[in-house]
This record gives C-alpha cells, sequence and structure tokens, in this order.
C-alpha cells in the first residue's frame, strides 16, 4: 500500500510539475509581448505584428523601408511643406507678370524670378517622387545645381545693374533655389543612411542589390537632375551676358518715374537755340516704333542734324527698351507718355517738340501731343499705327507667344548662342538687332499685348478728340505696306485727318513697312519733310 501510494504521489508531482511548466511558458508567452511592447521605440513601432517568433525580414517585405524612421518622415513632411509655399510664390510671381501687386514690381522682366522658382519646384517634385530611391548621382547633381545658384547670386548681387532690376524678389528666389537643393542633399543622404540602417536592423544585412524598378528610377531621376543643371547653367550664362551688357554706357541720362518706381532713359543731341524773335527753336522729339530708337530709327535723324537741317532733337526708351526699366503692370501709352513728361520734366526740357514717330511708337506720340497742346510745334507719323488697327496688337495668339518667349528667355537659348557663334555684341543685344531677345524687351511687348484694344484705344481715340487741329502734320507710308494691306491705305488717309493742318501725305514705292528710313528715297523725303514742319514753323 505504501509503495501504490508513493507511487501516485509520484505521478502526481509530476502531473503537478508539467503543469507549474505550462504555467510557466504560458507566463512567459504572455510576459514576451509585453516586454516586446516596452521596448518598442520610434524606429519597430510602424512594424507589423507577426504571431511568429522574431527573425529577419525578407528585403521585399514593405516593412524594410526608411520610414520607419522619424527623422526621415520629418524630411519628407518639410519636403512637401517647401512644395506648397514655392508653388504659392511662383503663382504670386507669375500674377504678377500681369498685374504688378503693391511693393512686387521688379524693374527688371521678373521672367527671371519665375524660371529660378520653376527650378526650384522641378527640384523638389524630383526629389519627392525618388524619396526612396537615394543615389549618390542625386546628392552630386543637386549640390552642382546649389552652387551654380550660388554664383548666380553672386553675380546678382555683384553687378548693381542687374541687383537693382532683379530686386529683393529676383534675390529671394535664387536664394531659395540654392538653399532647396543643398536641402535636398541632406534629404538625399539621410535617406540612404536610414535605408542602410533599417536594411541591416531587420534583414541582418545591407542590401547592395537594386531591383529594375530601382534602377529605372536612379536613371529617371538622374537624367531629370542633368537636365535641371543644364537650366542652370543656361540662366547662368545669361546672367554673365547681362552683366556684359550692364556695361554699356547710356548715351543721355537715366530719371526715376512714377514715384521712383522705374527709371526711364533721355538723350539729347544739340543745343537749344532761340529764334530772331528770342523764342526757342523746337526739338524734334523721336518715338521708336517696334524695336528701340537707337537700332536704326535715330540714324537718318542724326543725319538731318549733321546737314543741318535740324538743330536739335531728343529721343527716349520708353520702358522695357534698351536702357530702360520695365514699368510695373499693367502699362499703357498713357502711362508711357506721363513718363515722358516727367523724365523730360526733371531734365530741364520744356519744348516746343516736333513729334516724329513710326510705327507704333505714332499711338505714344499722338497721345503725348494731346496731353500737351502748347508745347507741340509739329508732327510726324512715319508708317503710324491707326488706332482700329490695335486689335492686332492686342491678339491673344500673340500674347500667349509672348508669354512663352518670355518664360524661356532667361535660358538664353538664343542670345547665348548669337554671343558665342554669331558674333553679336552687347550693342546688339541692348538696342541692336537682338534686343528683342531680351526678357525686358518681351515684357515690353506683353505689356502692349494686355491692354492695347482696351486701356491704350481709349488714350489714343480721346487724344484724337482733345487733339489741337493746328498742328502741322506730315503722314509718310511704307509704299510695299499699301500693297500688301489695301486697309492699311484707308488707315493711313484717316491719320491725315488727325489735325486739320495736313501739309503732306508721301507714299514712298519701294521702302519696307515701319523703316522707310532704309531706303535712299525714303531718307530724301523724310529729311525734306522734316525740314518742312520747321519752314512751316
Amino acid at each position: 500500500m505504501v509503495s501504490l501510494w508513493g507511487s501516485k504521489t509520484n505521478g502526481d508531482e509530476h502531473q503537478e510539475g508539467d503543469e507549474e511548466q505550462e504555467q510557466t511558458r504560458a507566463t512567459s508567452s504572455h510576459e514576451q509581448p509585453s516586454r516586446q511592447s516596452e521596448d518598442a521605440n520610434e524606429r519597430t513601432r510602424l512594424l507589423p505584428r507577426h504571431g511568429q517568433a522574431p527573425g529577419y525580414l525578407s528585403p521585399d517585405d514593405p516593412a524594410v523601408s526608411p520610414y520607419n524612421l522619424w527623422s526621415v518622415r520629418v524630411l519628407r513632411y518639410f519636403e512637401v511643406f517647401f512644395l506648397a509655399v514655392t508653388c504659392l510664390w511662383w503663382v504670386l510671381l507669375f500674377i504678377s507678370i500681369f498685374v504688378s501687386p503693391p511693393k512686387m514690381h521688379s524693374r527688371g522682366s521678373g521672367f527671371f524670378d519665375v524660371s529660378y522658382t520653376t527650378l526650384t519646384i522641378g527640384n523638389i517634385l524630383t526629389a519627392l517622387v525618388f524619396f526612396a530611391v537615394p543615389s549618390t548621382a542625386m546628392s552630386i547633381l543637386s549640390m552642382a545645381i546649389s552652387v551654380i545658384l550660388l554664383i548666380d547670386m553672386i553675380i546678382i548681387l555683384a553687378v548693381a545693374r542687374i541687383r537693382v532690376e532683379e530686386g529683393w524678389i529676383g534675390i529671394a528666389s535664387v536664394v531659395w533655389a540654392a538653399l532647396i537643393g543643398f536641402y535636398n542633399v541632406v534629404t538625399n543622404r539621410t535617406v540612404k543612411w536610414g535605408k542602410a540602417e533599417e536594411e541591416e536592423r531587420l534583414t541582418g544585412r545591407q542590401e547592395t542589390r537594386r531591383t529594375v524598378r530601382e534602377w529605372l528610377a536612379v536613371m529617371l531621376s538622374t537624367f531629370l537632375m542633368v537636365v535641371y543643371v543644364l537650366i542652370t547653367i543656361l540662366l547662368t550664362a545669361t546672367l554673365v551676358l547681362r552683366s556684359r551688357d550692364a556695361t554699356l554706357p547710356a548715351p543721355g541720362k537715366r530719371y526715376l518715374v512714377d514715384g521712383d518706381k522705374y527709371k526711364v532713359h533721355l538723350a539729347c543731341v544739340g543745343n537749344q537755340t532761340l529764334n530772331a524773335d528770342g523764342d526757342p527753336i523746337p526739338t524734334v522729339l523721336l518715338e521708336g516704333g517696334y524695336y528701340p530708337v537707337e537700332h536704326s530709327f535715330q540714324s537718318w535723324v542724326q543725319d538731318a542734324y549733321d546737314n543741318g537741317t535740324i538743330p536739335r532733337y531728343c529721343y527716349w526708351d520708353r520702358p522695357g527698351l534698351a536702357w530702360s526699366d520695365n514699368a510695373p503692370s499693367p502699362h499703357s501709352a498713357g502711362m508711357s507718355a506721363d513718363a515722358l513728361s516727367e523724365a523730360l520734366a526733371i531734365a530741364g526740357e520744356d519744348g516746343p517738340w516736333i513729334l516724329v514717330s513710326a510705327g507704333i511708337g505714332s499711338v505714344y506720340s499722338r497721345v503725348f501731343s494731346a496731353r500737351h497742346p502748347r508745347s507741340i510745334s509739329g508732327m510726324m507719323l512715319i508708317d503710324g499705327l491707326h488706332e482700329d488697327l490695335l486689335y492686332q496688337i492686342a491678339s491673344p495668339g500673340r500674347g500667349f507667344i509672348l508669354w512663352g518667349r518670355g518664360i524661356i528667355s532667361p535660358l538664353g537659348l538664343d542670345r547665348v548662342a548669337g554671343a558665342l557663334f554669331k558674333g553679336r555684341t552687347k550693342e546688339d543685344r541692348v538696342y541692336g538687332r537682338s534686343s528683342y531677345q531680351g526678357g525686358k524687351f518681351i515684357k515690353n511687348k506683353l505689356q502692349e499685348n494686355l491692354v492695347a484694344d482696351s486701356l491704350t484705344k481709349n488714350e489714343v481715340v480721346s487724344a484724337r478728340i482733345i487733339q489741337d487741329p493746328n498742328v502741322p502734320l506730315v503722314v509718310v507710308t511704307s509704299g510695299i505696306h499699301i500693297k500688301k494691306n489695301k486697309d492699311w491705305e484707308r488707315k493711313q488717309e484717316d491719320l491725315t485727318k488727325v489735325t486739320s493742318n495736313l501739309l503732306a501725305w508721301d507714299i514712298v514705292k519701294g521702302a519696307p513697312p515701319e523703316e522707310i528710313w532704309k531706303t535712299s528715297d525714303g531718307r530724301k523725303v523724310l529729311e525734306k519733310r522734316l525740314k518742312d514742319l520747321y519752314d512751316g514753323e
């Protein structure tokens, strides 16, 4: 009996021992998740719960991600924030091209600001799209962009003319673009470090291989960054040309107008003289057409001055042309006439004037004449644009093309090529045959386009009503232009009725449109009629 009891007791002890082991294992199994939960940190809390013993994950497991690190996630959040801020800044710059907000006017074209901001947006988007696929090439190219942009900033700050034209807006745009480049370098390196650390922690080794998808991502991101580097180099090359052009001295002086918002260039040739009665002899005041006055229009007037036909002449550059700054948008013919009036007053020039203009410049001259009736001694309209044809200047298609040209103008594709391969000089770029390629020039034409059939047309129609009818008038028309466009002939005939004192209407055969002075016959007619205006005085 004793042995049987003892045997039972031993069996009970074994059974109790097994129960204790099971309880211990159960307790351990309950305590292990608790211990894992206590040891969890910011790097493990995103990992999915697995109902299996802990071990290394496969490299293809979604849990193997640099996003497990809070530092990587924060960098990405900041990248998104920077994108939102940059997009808002881009929209503001885009609007300022058409309507200048208070304190946002740039005395330059404003297209450089948009270009730098567009480059920044592209840089940020590329960093976000390929955020989880860092590469050494992206870091190197981002660093190259930032260094080149810093060179741009130095050029802008060092060249006084460019610094004034770009203003605080341009400086802020290029500095922001450079900082984003540096930030992307830091982000790329941080993600690369985080990716390696997570792979080693969760898979037991750093993954050195890349999938086909990752290689395609690296190749695409590298291609985009190479494009951005090339764009940055072109921006720098255009800035170098602008800094060289800034050394070209203006023949006259630049005067701050419109509440000191921008400067316009005004120059006079010859000295003021008096007639027998002691009154000042009229001065010829030139208003250029499509191109700046200095392009070729001034040449025949200079010949007339050298020949003694005229004793004196003055000329100016409308805002955005040659040495003049761009004006705030919108800008109409009447606003230009007021700017000219202010510049003449500051320079101490009070006329009287014989107004000589060509092409669209005739619109500006007519507005100026109507606003200064006592100072005008005569008018000459050379293939002048009629107000009824301003709709051609204001066509939406033309405006869109001008805007597109303006956006890409900072790249200097044509200007840089012209300087490198065609020998274009700074004179060509400032007021010569290449001046149409510059951002300021394009901005001037875009401003004309925006208000030609509204503000400007209303101003010139009002000018015709209040125009002094006794002002001597000469109209000279291109024969080629008339042959090409019969409506042009009818409008030219109507221009002869701007005043009641028409001296002559000449049609010069073989003369090119708006550039009649480029033929010998055209020069003879123009100089003869200019002399008639003086004799009529």
